[in-house]
């Protein structure tokens, strides 16, 4: 296969880079576009993507995982912006410190509008982690979605994971602390690392994650099994209205799942509405990150996404 190393735009103009995966026999006008999870992540770190960059250019599609503005925990980008027709470069702080789920959006459609300028028109989406309530988020809010299907890797309940960490009294503290940070306008200062988070947050990123009510809430988990009442939003709604065939992909040992990995499929499967559209499957012994079971969950992938 080819691989080049790409730059490419988001809509709001931050520049971000990639790799596209090509197969090498012939030009293909079909993509997979690949959005890693939270925190440290990278796509230039993880080994999982050439075994699914090499399972899906043998299908004979392009594979093109990039970095969002998720990517590692704070990390300086390039704003591209032009003054007087000139191109000016401003530099800003992203990373998961700083990100808000809902700019997604503006990635994943800089993404698709790259490959469009490459000569490709069909597109499907895989997401690992804080990359599958992308899709989500992506989708609910997006007119007319790009792609032909979806792949949920591993999706998280960030929201319902700080809630058992923090416990009750410190969780609802915590998210009025960065409302009203956000309001006196010191929304990128950090939250105090004795608060006890897993990342470095800025109170904007600790509200749009600990928000029962906000867009980072996709997959309440925990709020479903407890009846925790944490918010007004309803369960799942954004995942209810999902709008492509979608694949979703959870490890029986997924550790972020509250030992229940099987009953947080099940919740899934409750909260669909058109059930054909949709194919489930837990994999046996696998943790979150799919260690020791990369070549089972590439194999799946590879196989929804040549039947999409």
């Amino acid at each position: 296969m080819k691989i080049s190393l790409i730059h490419f735009l988001s809509t709001d103009k931050l520049r971000l880079p990639g790799l596209l995966f090509q197969p090498d026999e012939k030009q293909t006008r079909k993509a997979v576009i690949y959005l890693h999870g939270c925190g440290s992540s990278s796509v230039f770190y993880s080994p999982k993507i050439n075994k699914l960059a090499a399972a899906i250019t043998h299908l004979g599609m392009a594979f093109f995982p990039f970095n969002n503005r998720g990517a590692h925990y704070v990390k300086t980008l390039n704003r591209i912006t032009r003054k007087n027709n000139v191109e000016m470069v401003v530099k800003e702080l992203y990373g998961t410190s700083y990100e808000k789920i809902k700019e997604c959006i503006f990635d994943i459609d800089g993404a698709v509008s790259f490959l469009r300028f490459k000569g490709f028109n069909t597109f499907h989406l895989i997401g690992e982690s804080t990359g599958a309530n992308k899709i989500v988020v992506y989708d609910y809010y997006s007119k007319n979605s790009p792609f032909a299907s979806y792949t949920l890797i591993s999706p998280g309940d960030d929201t319902g994971l700080y809630f058992e960490k923090l416990g009750k009294t410190l969780f609802l503290k915590i998210i009025e602390q960065s409302k009203s940070m956000i309001q006196d306008g010191h929304g990128l200062d950090f939250v105090p690392n004795s608060i006890g988070l897993d990342y470095p947050f800025s109170y904007q990123s600790c509200y749009d994650v600990l928000n029962p009510n906000g867009d980072y809430n996709i997959f309440p988990f925990n709020d479903a099994l407890n009846d925790l009442k944490l918010g007004t939003k309803a369960l799942f709604k954004e995942f209810r209205k999902i709008s492509r065939p979608t694949h979703v992909v959870l490890g029986s040992n997924d550790e972020y799942c509250y030992d229940k990995a099987d009953s947080c499929m099940n919740l899934l499967k409750k909260n669909v509405d058109y059930n054909e559209k949709f194919y489930f499957e837990l994999i046996d012994g696998a943790d979150h990150g799919f260690e020791h079971h990369e070549q089972k969950l590439v194999q799946t992938v590879s196989r929804w996404i040549s039947q999409s």
